[in-house]
């Protein structure tokens, strides 16, 4: 797994246009505020461009592969056609599966369990409706948090309505799985539960 999976703390900028279909993002490290990750949305159909644009968007599929900022592959996340709920597939470099995320069911807000590549689940994400605010849990422990402020430089920072910030809390291994996992949800929120 590549190093730079190994930090706590990400910006996620995401690209806006009146007319985008791609769901396209720059991930940047916020303490230096230098990109360190891309994340695109490359190759979309016609057809599923053309539903992008309609209220059939949350259900069209989507391929993002996730690169370092010189192009190296980190991770790429997959959805099929959603009709009823989401399950999406999370590869590494090496296109081999990680896991896997499981929209439930009737949840306030979006929640979605994630599952190691033998669907152990390993973590929950679970939003809250009024706004951009995540967590990632498993038995009682928070594992990570997405939100739309951060408390860091010594001030509080709020991010603009298509940006927002991953904490990875330090008990996660560096080298853990569970890393790509959290960060390839992260695109999940805006493409699944908040479009």
């Amino acid at each position: 797994m590549n190093p730079i999976l190994s930090q706590n703390l990400f910006l996620v900028k995401e690209h806006v246009g009146m007319f985008k279909a791609a769901n396209n993002y720059d991930i940047y490290n916020p303490e230096t505020n230098q990109i360190i990750m891309n994340c695109r949305e490359n190759n979309l159909g016609f057809f599923t461009k053309m539903l992008r644009f309609t209220e059939y968007k949350r259900a069209t599929p989507f391929n993002v592969e996730i690169t370092t900022a010189s192009g190296e592959k980190l991770i790429t996340v997959r959805r099929g056609v959603a009709i009823f709920r989401s399950t999406v597939e999370v590869l590494d470099e090496k296109d081999h599966l990680v896991g896997t995320f499981k929209q439930k069911f009737f949840s306030i807000g979006g929640k979605f369990e994630i599952l190691d590549k033998n669907e152990r689940p390993v973590a929950t994400l679970q939003g809250k409706w009024t706004g951009w605010d995540f967590k990632f849990s498993h038995e009682n422990k928070q594992l990570a948090q997405v939100s739309k402020k951060w408390a860091g430089l010594g001030k509080e920072f709020f991010t603009s309505a298509d940006n927002y910030v991953l904490q990875i809390e330090e008990t996660i291994a560096a080298d853990s799985p569970l890393r790509q996992l959290i960060l390839g949800a992260v695109m999940c929120i805006d493409m699944v539960l908040k479009e």
